[in-house]
């Protein structure tokens, strides 16, 4: 049976988390900055009228919806390789805000900038894997 520990190195993957927690309010805040600028009123999750805002809440949006999965994958991987687990992390929420900005231009193409992100979240997901694997014996 195998047992589990927490690395000292650990604590790289518990403060990428708690930096995308400012990132995720980084982009929340955003999109109430464009709610005022633009006069898009709640409950409105997009407005037709004004494209521009709908970059602002898309970028928030996408990024909550991939976000379980990162977290997940890099508090999971992290248990076995830290270091990688906490650096694919940080090329994450790099990308989310490089995603973000390129959108918040108005041209949704732009937003591609930040496509880099899903390096790191491979390098999670592989890092999982091989913690799962080792866990079973496999390797």
């Amino acid at each position: 049976m195998a047992a589990l520990g927490l690395p000292k190195e650990y604590g790289y993957c518990i403060l990428v988390a708690a930096d995308s927690a400012l990132v995720i309010a980084y982009l929340g805040i955003r999109v109430g900055r464009a709610r005022k600028q633009f006069g898009v009123e709640y409950p409105k999750m997009y407005d037709d009228d004004k494209p521009i805002f709908n970059c602002f809440q898309r970028a928030h949006q996408n990024t909550l919806e991939t976000y379980p999965q990162f977290l997940s994958l890099m508090l999971l991987g992290g248990l076995q390789h830290p270091r990688v687990s906490a650096a694919c992390g940080a090329v994450w929420l790099v990308s989310r805000l490089v995603y973000a900005h390129g959108y918040y231009t108005g041209d949704p193409k732009k937003r591609m900038r930040g496509a880099f992100g899903i390096l790191g979240l491979l390098g999670c997901l592989g890092c999982t894997i091989s913690l799962g694997l080792n866990l079973l014996e496999y390797i």
